[in-house]
């Protein structure tokens, strides 16, 4: 019945902290073994009690004050310097824009709703089809979850008890992958469909853009560059990361009033603790699953399939794409990680980073595959295009994503290389 509960649950649209956290009650009441009721709040702490967990709201926070404060607009004023001249370069323009998003953000569905805002618009106005700017501009938020800072790694490096900064360099190599992969995609639907041919900045736009522009990236400087360089941990990189946001919103470009911060800190608040909650709820539903030694069932299972680390991987991917479609990622994070990484680790010698690496991309891939597809209806309800069309044209990089797992898969020294390991 547990497991009935859990579908309709899920199927009724019920939250999904509380199916987990409802799941987890009703399966100790059904079992008879009603003094783990005595430890279930004991546990919902225990899921949160992790100083690492501090960054998850400082990102957020960042994210907000660059948007508010113009930042993020310099970003894409410098991503124009870049690619700006290319064919179809303002899908160019809004995939650069997004992987310097990516270095600050660190969550892909709130990448995907302010990126929308920002570049749909712009590419409407110069002839590009509403549901393909969408797309790129959803795609783009798949880059978040690889490229440093990422929420997800965040919590999978407390989960699985390996330093988040080393994690944050692991997905650096992949993130440029994928970013590559990316732009391939554009230039074959550019060619296909014969968009517009960019015009390069003029001298003064170019040097009015880098002078704005270049104090904006030091916000993801100031976070890669203090991991990197052993200055910071990734909490306060994040802390610091929102205090440079803040004084160049306010200071330097002026768009940041004190006014605002009401704002800005109630939306932050309310959204990290939504991501708080659900890592609570999925952290008493992962102790239950544990205490029915599912993790040794699944290990027996899947030894018994096959032997080869990368076949395995290509199972855990397949698995993994099908639970992103109906389970956020964040909790099926949780979920899935006390099950899979000891399997992987002891039964297949593979890196924790590797699979981390692999595990998060493929349930970010959840946010735009239907039935749930989150990230799909948060770029349409930006975007006012619907939400089958931007996926038809999303296809082609949903399979770039796919080739870069595959690759990512089969070759270990992609994730480990930079961290020696």
């Amino acid at each position: 019945m547990t497991v009935v509960v859990f579908a309709i649950l899920l199927l009724a649209a019920v939250p999904i902290a509380l199916v987990l956290a409802l799941t987890a009650a009703w399966y100790i009441a059904d079992s008879g073994n009603t003094v783990l009721f005595e430890s279930y709040p004991q546990q919902l702490f225990g899921a949160i009690e992790s100083y690492g967990l501090l960054a998850i709201p400082l990102f957020m926070l960042a994210g907000e004050l660059m948007n508010e404060g113009g930042v993020t607009r310099r970003l894409i004023d410098l991503a124009r310097l870049l690619v700006g001249g290319f064919r179809g370069g303002l899908a160019y323009i809004n995939l650069v824009a997004n992987m310097m998003m990516a270095a600050i953000i660190g969550s892909a569905a709130s990448q995907i709703a302010i990126m929308s805002r920002a570049m749909v618009p712009a590419m409407e106005r110069e002839g590009y089809d509403k549901p393909y700017s969408a797309a790129i501009t959803a795609a783009g938020g798949l880059l978040s979850p690889i490229i440093p800072p990422s929420m997800l790694f965040v919590l999978f490096g407390v989960i699985a008890q390996v330093p988040i900064a080393e994690m944050f360099i692991a997905g650096i190599l992949p993130g440029l992958l994928l970013g590559f992969s990316f732009f391939l995609a554009i230039a074959v639907v550019g060619l296909r469909q014969q968009y517009p041919k960019g015009n390069w900045p003029t001298r003064d736009e170019a040097r009015r853009a880098l002078i704005m522009g270049v104090p904006a990236l030091s916000i993801p400087l100031i976070i890669i560059g203090g991991i990197l360089l052993g200055v910071a941990t990734p909490t306060e990189s994040a802390a610091l990361a929102s205090l440079a946001a803040l004084l160049l919103g306010r200071l330097l470009y002026g768009e940041l009033t004190l006014g605002q911060l009401p704002r800005v800190l109630t939306r932050t608040a309310v959204n990290a603790g939504l991501v708080i909650m659900l890592i609570a709820a999925a952290g008493v539903f992962g102790w239950v699953v544990t205490y029915e030694r599912l993790p040794q069932m699944a290990a027996a299972a899947i030894s018994a399939l096959t032997t080869d680390p990368f076949l395995f991987l290509l199972l855990v991917i397949g698995s993994l794409l099908l639970v992103g479609m109906v389970i956020d990622g964040i909790a099926a994070l949780i979920l899935v990680v006390p099950i899979l990484l000891p399997i992987a680790t002891q039964q297949f010698g593979i890196s924790p980073y590797q699979f981390g690496v692999v595990v998060c991309l493929t349930l970010v891939l959840g946010l735009l595959t239907p039935p749930v597809g989150a990230g799909l209806f948060i770029a349409s309800s930006m975007t006012g295009a619907s939400t089958l069309r931007i996926f038809r044209a999303l296809i082609p990089f949903l399979l770039a994503t796919l080739a870069t797992l595959v690759l990512l898969a089969w070759q270990p020294w992609l994730t480990t290389g930079l961290i020696g390991r």
